[in-house]
């Protein structure tokens, strides 16, 4: 079942994503820094009439890696070619992409750190030279010819940063990690969000979803739409406290953007295993779920409230957490003044 405050998209996010995203630099909340040197980088190359370096986008889920993309390539008033590390299966899919390309074109490649190994030995000459290696015939007989092609940039998103190979890696110019967004940043989106799709919303409305968003637009969007459908029913469509309030609390999502997922992970930590430390796999068993989706889906918010502490015999609820759930928290878990001590 997917989560409403999932960070992850799902099919019902793929139209209204598209009618909500920025399409200039301009346009674009958030992310200061990565705008700010994206900007310098792109008046550079037009300026020089030459291609963009190689980018890296990286960070978790939902916060405007393929946004960006599609900025870039607007800016830049070239093509861009979107596909995904998993959808590239043959050296032969990349080969096609790579030969019809022109000059200046983008190719953006989301969860690039799933493409697999034989097609990242196709992607190395071709971001350093321009070039593609194409074997001919079979056997003793077969013969390697070199192809030049157009040069192009790479965008390349991924939410596992640590799992691209280094020499992948270190073939992209730029690198950018992408942070969660400031609750002003996300009550800005919310409110341009709520002018394109023609929702009155005040202003106490669209902090209180805000502080729900877990700091991800694409998170505040959906929780945005909800909140109007609720209030459209229930509130002549006018989003007001009252009304976010009420509909976030029938949508299961508390005051800081969690849900009953999220406290399933705590109370079993707190309650199940005394506050922890506890391994990843024991808890996506408690739960139901596999170690991955804990680790890339749920944890994430969670370490970055400071609920919960990862140390080197598992994880560990901190006070944070106690006193969110309304458990009686019995003094500080030495693992996790021992994990900070061993940190330093």
């Amino acid at each position: 079942m997917d989560r409403i405050i999932s960070a992850k998209a799902n099919e019902q996010d793929v139209t209204t994503d598209k009618s909500l995203r920025p399409k200039q630099l301009g346009e674009y909340i958030g992310q200061e820094k990565v705008v700010e040197n994206l900007k310098i980088s792109l008046e550079a190359a037009k300026s020089r009439g030459d291609v963009l370096d190689h980018i890296l986008l990286y960070g978790p889920p939902g916060l405007g890696k393929t946004t960006l993309a599609n900025i870039i390539a607007a800016e830049m008033g070239v093509n861009i070619r979107i596909t995904s590390g998993p959808a590239v299966e043959r050296t032969g899919d990349m080969a096609a992409i790579l030969t019809n390309l022109k000059k200046g074109d983008i190719i953006f490649i989301d969860e690039v750190h799933r493409l697999n190994r034989a097609i990242e030995e196709v992607l190395y000459p071709a971001m350093e030279d321009y070039a593609l290696d194409i074997v001919i015939g079979k056997g003793p007989g077969a013969r390697s010819v070199r192809l030049k092609i157009p040069p192009f940039t790479l965008i390349g998103a991924t939410t596992r940063y640590s799992l691209l190979a280094p020499p992948l890696r270190d073939r992209f110019g730029s690198i950018y990690r992408l942070d969660f967004y400031s609750t002003d940043a996300i009550e800005l989106i919310l409110k341009r969000s709520a002018a394109i799709l023609g929702v009155q919303m005040h202003d106490d409305g669209a902090i209180e979803i805000a502080k729900r968003a877990r700091g991800t637009p694409r998170v505040a969007n959906r929780l945005l739409k909800r909140v109007r459908d609720y209030a459209q029913v229930k509130a002549d469509g006018i989003i007001t406290l009252d009304v976010a309030n009420e509909a976030l609390s029938r949508l299961e999502v508390d005051k800081i953007g969690l849900d009953n997922i999220d406290h399933k992970v705590l109370k079993t930590i707190i309650e199940k295993y005394d506050g922890g430390p506890v391994g990843l796999e024991t808890i996506a068993a408690s739960i139901s779920e596999d170690s991955d989706t804990v680790m890339d889906v749920y944890e994430p918010y969670l370490l970055q409230l400071g609920m919960l502490a990862r140390t080197p015999r598992g994880r560990v609820a901190t006070k944070t957490a106690y006193e969110h759930m309304g458990i009686e928290y019995k003094g500080d878990n030495p693992q996790i003044g021992l994990w900070q001590s061993q940190s330093e």
